[in-house]
């Protein structure tokens, strides 16, 4: 269609080669990163984990932790008691099960506590640039007000932008989630400053 192929042009133009706003220096930190930031801001993980990683700098270190001492470092998030119990579990099952180190396939990655699909697609992405989508509420939300999905899950939609984009996955996910971040904003979009307002029908749409 061609209002789509248009859609995903500029979407890749306007983001050059996007990336996460996640601060991380290696996979151990991304993971740890990406499972913090379900339902709580980036900005708001990325004060959190400064002082984390100078605690458990490696991901034995995290599954030797106790669960109270992590959850100090992490109460500031969103559903910090789930998370520092995942956490834990997840970085046990690293070191038990795959030799300390943290695998990247899907199958393996969806087996650890805590990591879900969007979980896993957004470490493929980040660390190997697989061509993967991950929805989350900003690209939930960008995806339903340009039409390219009408599903009601994020799962669902995810499989409905995977069939219109096709390629370069990694940085269209990228590039709407900084989208519905800055400009398609759930509250107060910036339709003015926005270069997909004429191919916008969205009931939000700001004239």
């Amino acid at each position: 269609m061609k209002r789509n192929l248009e859609i995903k042009h500029l979407f890749l133009s306007h983001f050059d080669k996007p990336v996460t706003e996640l601060k991380f220096s290696n996979l151990y930190e991304l993971i740890v990163c990406v499972m913090l930031s379900a339902q709580c801001t980036d900005k708001r993980v990325n004060l959190i984990t400064p002082e984390l990683f100078k605690a458990y700098p490696s991901i034995k270190d995290l599954a030797n932790a106790r669960l109270n001492s992590l959850k100090s470092y992490i109460q500031s998030c969103s559903f910090f008691n789930n998370k520092a119990t995942n956490l834990i579990k997840m970085a046990k099952a690293v070191c038990e099960d795959f030799g300390g180190e943290i695998p990247l396939n899907e199958k393996d990655l969806k087996s650890l506590a805590g990591v879900g699909q969007k979980t896993a697609h957004v470490v493929l992405i980040e660390w190997c640039g697989a061509n993967f989508m991950a929805v989350d509420t900003h690209v939930f939300r960008v995806a339903h007000r340009l039409d390219l999905s009408k599903a009601k899950t994020p799962e669902a939609t995810e499989e409905d932008l995977t069939r219109i984009f096709k390629d370069n996955l990694n940085y269209l996910h990228q590039a709407m989630v900084l989208f519905g971040r800055y400009t398609c904003k759930a509250k107060n979009p910036l339709c003015e400053q926005c270069f997909l307002a004429h191919l916008c029908k969205s009931k939000d749409k700001k004239a």
